[in-house]
Parts: C-alpha cells; structure tokens; sequence
C-alpha cells in the first residue's frame, strides 16, 4: 500500500533516471499491480506495523541477506517499522547511504509508556541512518525540538512532501465523464452539501470528531458524510457508538476503498481531515488541486500546507465543538471558502507539483552518491 499511494511513480521515476531500484516492503493485494505500474522488482519481508519483537528480528536477519545479496548504494526507507528494521539491517552492513523519509510519526498521538517506547524507536532509527528526511517543516522542528536527531542529518527535499502530486490525476480538466457519472450513481442522491473525509476508519485519524460534529450539524442542515478508507480494529478501533452511528445513520456513506478518490473530490463541497497526527498529507494536496475547500486540524504537517483564513481552515484537534462551528463558517460562507481553495489550488500547483518533487530527490540521491565516494548504479 506503500508504493500504491505514498510513493507512487517514485520508484518508475528514478529507474528511469539511472537507477536500479528494487522495491522492499510486506506482501499485499496490491503486490502485482505495484510491479506493473513502477517496472520494478519487489521482494517481501513480511514486516509488521505493530510491536512484534521476534517477527522484528526475523525482518533484520532477512534485510541484511538481502543488503548483502544485492549491496545496494543506497537504502531509503518510508513508515516507521521499515525505517527502524531497514536502516537497523542496513548500517549493520555497512551500506554507505542510508535515508529515512519522516512521513508522520505515531508518537505525537500517544502517551505515557507507548509514547516513551516510540520515542526510542525513532532515535534507533534516526541513529542508524546518515541522512533524515522530514516531509515538513513541521516534522522537522518537532525532531529538533524533542532531541530525536543530530541536526546534521536533517533536511527537507523541496518545501515539503514525500512524493508530491501528480496533477494531471487530479485535475478537474482531467476527469473521465464516464467515471464521473459512475462514482456519482454509487452514492445516495440526497440534496445537501456534501462532506468529505478520506483516510483510515481509526481513532487517531479525528473519525470520532468528524461523526460527532456531524450528528450536531445534520439538525440543522441538509448534510451528507461520505467516508472513504478502512476499518483496522486490530490497531486502532473507533468506538463502537461511532461505529452504529455510521452504520445506521442513513445521511452517511461508508467506501471501504476507492482508487478513484478524485471523482469523490470533484463533486463533494468540503474536505475535512480531522487526523490527531500527520506528516505532510496527501489527501490535502489532492483536495487542493481538486479546487475542494478544506478544513482540517490544527496540526505539524496539515498547518504546513493549511494557512488559516487563506487557503482553508484549521480547528483545535480532537474539539468536535470547534469543528462544528468551523463547518458552519463554510456552510454559510461559500464564497469565502471557495476563494481559499483557489488559493491553495494556486500554491500546490507551484510547490508541490509531483515531477519537482521527484527531481528533488533524484538531485539528493546523486549529490550523496558523489559526495560518499560510490558510482551510480
């Protein structure tokens, strides 16, 4: 899922560009089609995302067989647990560069003993690799600020993201009118303004909040909640109240998964993204170049991309008060509203545009490559 949506094109890009990239992660659904879109081989190691000590070490005897196998110039690793297994295994080689691209960290959303665990496992990480890559400012200063990583290794490629966004994708001008059509028939044909929220169907990623202030808000306008992502009650459960309510409330709209997310965005009203913690999101740029108004929480990776009052709105984390009252400004300010999405629309186009990013990171990966006395291969 990784490589379907985190880095997607990545890896094509830079095979293209002179590299040979082999691709690393656990198995999935979407193994094959991976390989078919990016032109590149895939190994598995059957890496977990939660706490599995023994699975762990069986993942950093496979990775290091596999660093020496292939004695890559270059590992570069994304999520936590690859960054922590593949830079643990991969310094333990002695591989030359090692890159961990932050992308969020799960850390921000916890506490107590969990919250002390993570954190070590971040420093583990960091410790192990020669260069971090934050996807924002954000991340950056939060690193920084908490002693996670010498300052030496941290950088940000371009003005932020992991991999940029593909803006022929998502593109109004772009969309196929057949499928527009399709994705429309799929959900309820109600009258209202319709609310959008993609991601996971977890507690950290605000769902709770978003039900909540939806409830409240459904008294008094015609709404409709359209949630896509799925449900992972093995790692993060919403409550069970939060699950009846989306289950029996007939105004909300439940899509396990889409790979057409942009025909969401094309005829929804609002984006709210809600997440208690986040990286650089993707689904806010995909919003944005979608023209889709967006508020979401006031967060390190959402308020690098969201200025308040400018290009969207931003609430109080996990306030379901303070979302409501910020969903009823764009319910009754549309004008407004729709003039920050043009402005946000205007600034991803400049900034964050996907093949920029990309470059970016291929200029790094040559630069360090140079600079660290190896030939590109």
């Amino acid at each position: 899922m990784a490589f379907k949506v985190l880095i997607a094109g990545q890896p094509k890009f830079m095979h293209h560009h002179g590299y040979s990239v082999i691709m690393v992660s656990g198995d999935g659904t979407e193994r094959n089609s991976v390989i078919e879109s990016e032109g590149c081989d895939h190994i598995i190691i059957p890496m977990t995302r939660s706490i599995t000590p023994l699975q762990d070490l069986r993942c950093i005897y496979l990775l290091r067989r596999l660093f020496k196998k292939y004695k890559p110039d270059i590992v570069h690793t994304h999520t936590p647990k690859a960054g922590l297994l593949g830079m643990l295994a991969a310094k333990s080689v002695g591989v030359k560069v090692r890159i961990h691209t932050v992308a969020g960290l799960p850390l921000m959303a916890e506490n107590g003993l969990k919250k002390n665990v993570l954190m070590l496992t971040e420093r583990l990480t960091y410790a192990s690799a020669t260069h971090v890559w934050p996807n924002s400012t954000s991340l950056l200063n939060f690193i920084l600020d908490n002693k996670l990583a010498d300052k030496e290794k941290l950088s940000i490629i371009g003005h932020g993201s992991s991999n940029g966004i593909d803006l022929h994708r998502f593109s109004k001008m772009n969309l196929d009118p057949v499928t527009q059509i399709k994705v429309r028939n799929s959900i309820p044909s109600k009258p209202g303004f319709k609310i959008l929220c993609v991601g996971r169907m977890v507690h950290d990623k605000g769902i709770e909040e978003l039900v909540n202030a939806f409830t409240v808000l459904q008294r008094l306008y015609d709404l409709q909640l359209i949630l896509i992502g799925p449900y992972e009650e093995e790692l993060d459960p919403l409550p069970p109240y939060i699950l009846d309510i989306i289950k029996n409330n007939a105004d909300i709209t439940h899509v396990t998964w889409s790979d057409e997310v942009e025909y969401y965005m094309d005829f929804a009203d609002l984006l709210v993204h809600p997440s208690h913690r986040e990286g650089f999101p993707n689904v806010i740029l995909q919003a944005g170049a979608m023209r889709l108004p967006v508020i979401c929480s006031n967060i390190p990776g959402n308020n690098d991309i969201v200025n308040h009052n400018k290009t969207g709105l931003l609430f109080e984390t996990k306030n379901h008060h303070d979302l409501v009252e910020k969903i009823k400004f764009a319910l009754d300010n549309k004008t407004i509203v729709d003039a920050y999405a043009l402005s946000l629309l205007n600034e991803i186009t400049e900034l964050y545009e996907r093949q920029k990013v990309h470059e970016s990171i291929l200029n790094s990966y040559n630069h360090l490559l140079t600079t660290n006395g190896t030939e590109q291969k």
